[in-house]
């Protein structure tokens, strides 16, 4: 059984949940400790307790540590990505993908912890310097969900780390194999005792504990929208609050104007919708088409679809990996039998299938002929089932495109500038694409939503600063003697 890290040390627990390949459900990944309360008190005093001397640890000592660790993730990425695929379901080539970003995310905040600046400014009053600059905030509680098992948690950590807090780490308990690969990295980077701590378990348990510490500063949060409003409401009414950060998921539309390429418009459907089987937050789920290339975009869709390869994510040739475990898969499948029963129409799959392997295999899902009010046009499933709602032209599109309570990322499928440019100006989401996938963003830029998919500042690139850092203000009299105020009620 692996072990949980905390205090700079191994420890195992009372309890354990098996890994199981989701691909291969004879295929168990391996015994992972699931940690009690006292196990996530034990981390989260350890990290308290670690926060002031590495808070003032130098930029050089951070950046070396990121840096060895981006230079493993990418040495082994092979590897590390042969891992996610077993245990998350991704195909082996989506498994490597995410691994490099992984390293990628943490070469980049290496470099950020040689970046770290603040601002020298004149007092509005004589003789008086205005010094503003950022400081970490303290113990962050890091919470990752199952669909990214490496590249979220790495978006979470390497800025944890670069701007000098402290970590306790929580990854998915469905999938703790990867999470745990990169934490024995970052240990052997040469990270101090109780910087990092790895805190494997329920959310119930570990979570929860994060949530009630008095010593835990912030959250950031990753995962569903009835969980987030709960973590956001904790630590709101926290004593101290807690700086909180959420990603909480989407209903991304994507709209097909009659102008747009078929062969583009249907490539990026496909690759939003179905691949990762639409187990990603910016997954497109909503195809939003007008008159004129509607007819012409399903029937190419349902051509398109009969040639991906559903099996299993280590295969070579493989397109589409199955959902990642039988929970998932009864959501999916109730979803698709909701569409049915409100009158949507299934063009094409959302059949079981089998395999050479017993797995968690599913055809995905098309429906046609759905309203804006259907809800499988308005919750989030999750998995790799779309539908097509006609739009008369342009402006309809757009507007069922926002009618959502969900903004994360948002597309459109044109060859026409004035509408590229106007649906990047009134899409409310967080992310807009042009004739690309909805799914997919780099990793040195914000990332993050609008309305019920995030809450707080962005993760990811630069932008990561104004969650793992808080601005001090300082003045300074360089003046000689007391300094005698210039006019009375000065404050």
């Amino acid at each position: 059984m692996t072990k949980n890290y905390i205090a700079g040390e191994w420890l195992s627990a009372t309890e354990a949940s098996a890994n199981v390949n989701p691909s291969n459900t004879n295929d168990v990944v391996g015994e992972y400790a699931r940690a009690s309360v006292a196990e996530a008190e034990r981390a989260i005093a350890a990290a308290y307790d670690a926060f002031p001397a590495w808070s003032r640890s130098s930029i050089q000592q951070r950046h070396d540590i990121l840096k060895a660790v981006g230079d493993e993730i990418l040495a082994r990425k092979e590897e590390l990505g042969r891992l996610l695929s077993r245990e998350e379901g991704k195909t082996l080539p989506e498994g490597i993908g995410e691994v490099t970003r992984a390293a990628q995310i943490f070469l980049f905040f290496s470099g950020e912890c040689l970046r770290m600046a603040g601002e020298k400014v004149p007092s509005v009053r004589p003789l008086i310097d205005v010094e503003i600059t950022r400081e970490p905030v303290g113990v962050v509680g890091l919470i990752t969900p199952w669909n990214f098992p490496i590249a979220i948690p790495a978006w979470k950590i390497a800025p944890a780390l670069a701007y000098g807090n402290t970590v306790v780490f929580k990854p998915a308990d469905l999938v703790p194999g990867s999470a745990h690969a990169l934490s024995e990295i970052i240990i052997r980077a040469g990270v101090p005792a109780g910087v990092f701590n790895l805190v494997m378990g329920r959310g119930s348990v570990v979570g929860e504990a994060m949530l009630q510490s008095p010593k835990v500063s912030a959250i950031s949060f990753t995962g569903s929208v009835p969980t987030g409003r709960k973590v956001a409401q904790t630590c709101i009414t926290a004593d101290p609050m807690k700086k909180v950060q959420l990603e909480m998921g989407g209903k991304n539309p994507m709209v097909v104007l009659d102008d747009a390429d078929l062969k583009v418009a249907v490539e990026c459907a496909v690759n939003s919708a179905f691949f990762s089987t639409g187990q990603r937050c910016t997954a497109s789920s909503r195809l939003i088409v007008t008159e004129g290339i509607h007819d012409r975009f399903v029937a190419a869709m349902q051509e398109r679809m009969q040639g991906l390869v559903i099996d299993d994510a280590l295969k070579a040739g493989t397109h589409i990996g199955p959902v990642v475990d039988q929970s998932q898969l009864d959501q999916d499948l109730k979803y698709i039998r909701i569409g049915q029963e409100e009158g949507a129409k299934l063009v094409a799959g959302g059949e079981l299938l089998k395999r050479e392997t017993p797995g968690f295999y599913l055809a995905p899902a098309l429906f046609t002929e759905v309203s804006n009010q259907m809800r499988v046009a308005r919750e989030e499933i999750f998995g790799p089932v779309a539908t097509v709602t006609r739009a008369r032209d342009y402006d309809e599109a757009l507007e069922l495109a926002n009618d959502t309570p969900f903004g994360l990322s948002s597309g459109i499928c044109t060859t026409s500038l004035k509408y590229a440019n106007h649906f990047k100006r009134n899409a409310e989401a967080g992310m807009v694409m042009v004739n690309l996938p909805t799914a997919g963003v780099d990793y040195h830029v914000p990332f993050g939503g609008r309305k019920s998919s995030s809450y707080g500042p962005r993760e990811q690139g630069r932008y990561a600063q104004e969650f793992y850092t808080t601005v001090k203000t300082a003045y300074t009299f360089d003046g000689n003697g007391p300094y005698v105020p210039k006019t009375k009620g000065s404050e």
